[in-house]
């Protein structure tokens, strides 16, 4: 099985988030926007340079912008500019991006490629494959405290049924979520395929649930060896040649 673990939108509890990925030993891709439209802070540029050092960085818009809220133009400059003023404050280039709240049309995917990214992450879930294409990367499960509802209602909208029920299953057989979680990632390393996790740091620190995933990702760190802990690149370019 590959572990892939990604976390959106670039706040100051990202660098908490980094020590502990780090003492685990777990490969991540951080998705940072460069302002935010809803009030929430952001890393500021020698955090990011940082933050970079250690694992990949990608775009998540310019001002962290729902896409398939804006017109074309609109979407191009948020898609363009996110990119290029990340470049410009790392002094490296960026090949991924993930689309804020997991919202996006068609049409985004051409302005991401155009754009010169390699790949792009939603936030399709339940899914132990890497999704269905190298610009609609898919997840399995977000480290949040979702209850049953949640999953279901997430799981009719979804599609892919049949592909994705297997992971529906085991979750729900637990009333707990962090042992959901953890049966999930479970069912997944007797099953094989891919298991991509993302994140929020600011739900960990609200919901004060450090300790719990200090645990999963030990959780992790026993389970699957460094080689199959890969970043979101890995993943696309491993998968998707095109």
């Amino acid at each position: 099985m590959i572990f892939s673990c990604s976390v959106d939108d670039g706040h100051p509890a990202d660098m908490r988030l980094a020590q502990y990925l780090a003492r685990h030993g777990v490969n991540a891709t951080f998705y940072l926007p460069i302002n935010n439209v809803e009030g929430w802070p952001v890393l500021q540029g020698a955090q990011m340079r940082e933050l970079a050092q250690g694992f990949e960085i990608g775009s998540h818009t310019h001002d962290h912008c729902f896409l398939n809220r804006l017109d074309d133009q609109q979407a191009r400059f948020q898609i363009q500019q996110g990119k290029r003023a990340l470049e410009q404050i790392l002094g490296r280039g960026v090949t991924g991006f993930c689309y804020p709240g997991g919202k996006y049309r068609p049409v985004h995917l051409q302005m991401v490629r155009a754009a010169g990214f390699h790949y792009a992450r939603t936030t399709r879930n339940l899914h132990l494959d890497p999704g269905p294409g190298r610009f609609e990367l898919a997840t399995s499960c977000q480290f949040y405290a979702h209850g049953r509802a949640v999953y279901l209602r997430n799981f009719l909208r979804g599609g892919h049924w049949m592909r994705r029920a297997p992971l529906l299953l085991d979750g729900l057989r637990r009333r707990q979520w962090q042992g959901r979680l953890h049966a999930m990632l479970d069912q997944a390393l007797a099953r094989g395929g891919v298991f991509h996790l993302w994140l929020h740091s600011i739900d960990i620190e609200q919901m004060a649930a450090w300790d719990a995933l200090d645990g999963f990702l030990r959780h992790v760190a026993g389970a699957v060896s460094p080689a199959q802990r890969w970043t979101n690149a890995q993943l696309a370019a491993h998968y998707f040649s095109d």
